[in-house]
């Protein structure tokens, strides 16, 4: 006699298949009450660095960086879609010493050293949490964040200075050229109406440091070659530094005309507007590179993933 199996002995097709469960930290969980150890831990660096971003005029683009590379962050989501999280432990040790960070940036009051600590905790959150992948998928996001931290009050000092004298200059040049007489000492420029001391707001850090940030976001959304990106990087530092001088010797020109045009809103929408000429001066010169590494080599201009 021939007894008939029923799906009870023969088992179902899931039970047949099912693997082993897996546990993993990276849950939304997880990550809830991770971000919330470190706004606990870093809600008053942070709190004083939106500060920072409305009283200075340098650091004004600082609003902008955590919602770009937020942005970024949601775009490249679909990268790790379908990658399963794999710990690494390395993330520990980095969130470790953005912890000893911290500790000794509070301890010896140095600002730089307890900002750029928030940023390492959430590279190490993020390779703790999700692993290598993630890391890869979201590292220019993470990147972008540095970006948002003035520069320590040492270097910042040691490039202001020389960037004002060759803003003066090139404006005292500029100026003799044109026929207006000036007489430059140092960072000051003697004019017939009035005297021009080109302080450090005039010395085109603030230009610097946003151009070459917009720089690496533009770079990313119009490129996918990384020498054009990095070439786009460094040339924007002689771009900005050129745009800042022009700015002064347009401001030591239109005083000529009226001392109080070298101060106040003429001189702050002046500041936007050679800003403004001085990107399009950056995308014109990638439309350039691309084309002349197109003529030269043959090749049609590659668009980065994000297009």
């Amino acid at each position: 006699m021939i007894r008939q199996m029923t799906p009870t002995h023969l088992g179902s097709p899931a039970s047949v298949h099912e693997q082993p469960a897996t546990t993993s930290i990276f849950s939304w969980t997880t990550i809830i009450w991770v971000s919330a150890l470190l706004l606990a831990v870093y809600g008053s660096v942070l709190w004083r660095l939106a500060e920072v971003w409305y009283n200075d005029g340098d650091m004004g683009h600082g609003f902008f960086v955590p919602i770009i590379a937020g942005y970024i962050a949601w775009q490249v989501r679909g990268r790790v879609a379908g990658v399963s999280p794999k710990p690494n432990w390395w993330g520990l040790a980095i969130m470790a010493w953005a912890a000893l960070q911290l500790w000794i940036g509070t301890l010896g009051a140095e600002l730089f050293l307890s900002r750029t600590s928030f940023v390492l905790s959430l590279i190490g959150a993020v390779l703790l949490l999700g692993g290598t992948a993630y890391l890869r998928a979201f590292g220019f996001s993470l990147f972008l964040l540095f970006f948002m931290i003035p520069i320590p009050a040492i270097i910042y000092n040691q490039i202001t200075f020389p960037l004002q004298l060759f803003a003066s200059r090139v404006a005292e040049g500029s100026i003799t050229v044109l026929g207006i007489p000036v007489i430059r000492e140092g960072n000051v420029l003697e004019l017939a109406q009035q005297k021009l001391n080109v302080v450090e707001a005039c010395s085109g850090i603030r230009s610097l440091l946003t151009l070459t940030f917009l720089s690496l976001v533009y770079g990313y959304f119009t490129e996918k070659r990384m020498w054009v990106r990095v070439t786009l990087f460094l040339a924007t530092i002689p771009i900005a530094i050129i745009q800042n001088a022009g700015r002064v010797t347009i401001t030591g020109v239109a005083s000529q005309f009226n001392p109080d045009l070298a101060e106040g809103w003429f001189h702050e929408a002046q500041g936007w507007v050679t800003f403004m000429i001085a990107f399009a001066i950056l995308a014109l010169f990638h439309q350039l590179l691309i084309r002349s590494y197109g003529l030269f080599y043959g090749k049609k201009p590659q668009l980065s993933p994000a297009q």
